[in-house]
């Protein structure tokens, strides 16, 4: 079975990354990214689709309030490549405010992303000179990456911002002595991927880990990449003045909006989750008024992967 099978898929138009109507309708003033940086990048997996142009490019956690600027549609034929030295730049811009405004080794973290090869992708514009990255995914070994600076600063930002005592034991079990079954998946995108690429993407980096378990020179290194659990840092919208201490609760649709769509299965599939105020707050359109850009931490176990595979495949093809 080669490691990275080459597919390719049909022109798609782009969409928001949010499903349900209103959500939609919220998040369509977020679709932005410059025709500067678009037709500029490189193959693993790839993909042909439309992505909407508009002055400024926008990592996800980006602040965006204009709703009059002029879209335009321009063709970009995407790719899924290994991580490399040469994408540090723009996967330390897709991290920024993934821990909120907090000052911490965001370039060692980088770098951790970039220097697992065996698991983990980069998305490209493929013939892009400039190289850009457009959005990245991986899972990092808690426990393999220990001593490393930003994650024992990541391990320390999440017991802090834990509003509720027994999940801030469970996640500081897992942080610790469950640590070397636990995966950080990291995932990061410009805002209007289009969503038609988020299923291969998952699929990559499950199969990958899988491959990883069988493939990885030492047993050691095999076993770094079984998983008995992921964690999850995202960000929601939420309606303001509403209880953020539930334990693996689904919100209705009205009471919550996710800026991720794959965030809602994990949000259902979850064991147990939190949310927490975040310092950085963006302008928001009048629809999304009453709502507050809030942190989720989830926790979800290995075993839910194939459901949430099945899940997402069907939810971007219905939308």
């Amino acid at each position: 079975m080669p490691r990275k099978p080459t597919k390719r898929r049909q022109l798609l138009g782009t969409r928001p990354l949010t499903f349900s109507s209103f959500a939609r309708a919220s998040c369509m003033v977020r679709n932005q990214i410059s025709k500067s940086k678009l037709m500029k990048s490189h193959p693993k997996h790839e993909g042909n689709d439309f992505i909407r142009n508009s002055p400024e490019p926008q990592s996800e956690s980006s602040d965006s309030s204009s709703s009059d600027e002029e879209f335009e549609e321009v063709q970009a034929d995407f790719a899924f490549f290994d991580p490399k030295p040469d994408d540090f730049h723009g996967v330390k811009t897709l991290l920024q405010n993934y821990l909120d405004d907090t000052q911490w080794d965001i370039s060692g973290f980088s770098d951790l992303i970039l220097g697992q090869t065996t698991v983990g992708s980069v998305v490209k514009v493929e013939g892009d000179e400039d190289n850009g990255v457009f959005s990245f995914i991986t899972a990092l070994n808690l426990a393999r990456y220990k001593d490393s600076r930003s994650i024992m600063e990541l391990k320390e930002y999440l017991l802090k911002v834990c509003p509720d005592k027994d999940i801030k034991n469970d996640l500081k079990q897992l942080l610790e002595e469950q640590a070397s079954s636990v995966g950080l998946i990291v995932s990061q995108r410009i805002v209007n991927l289009p969503p038609q690429l988020l299923p291969p993407l998952y699929d990559a980096l499950f199969d990958e880990i899988s491959w990883a378990i069988e493939d990885e020179p030492t047993k050691e290194l095999q076993d770094s990449f079984r998983f008995k659990l992921h964690i999850l840092v995202s960000k929601i919208y939420k309606l303001k003045n509403t209880n953020h201490k539930k334990k693996a609760t689904p919100e209705t649709e009205e009471s919550i909006i996710y800026v991720k769509a794959e965030d809602e299965i994990f949000h259902k599939l979850c064991l147990w989750s939190f949310c927490f105020p975040l310092q950085v707050q963006p302008q928001t359109t009048n629809e999304l008024k009453g709502y507050q850009l809030m942190g989720i931490v989830m926790a979800v176990e290995a075993s839910k992967v194939p459901t949430f595979r099945d899940e997402l495949k069907s939810l971007i093809s219905e939308s």
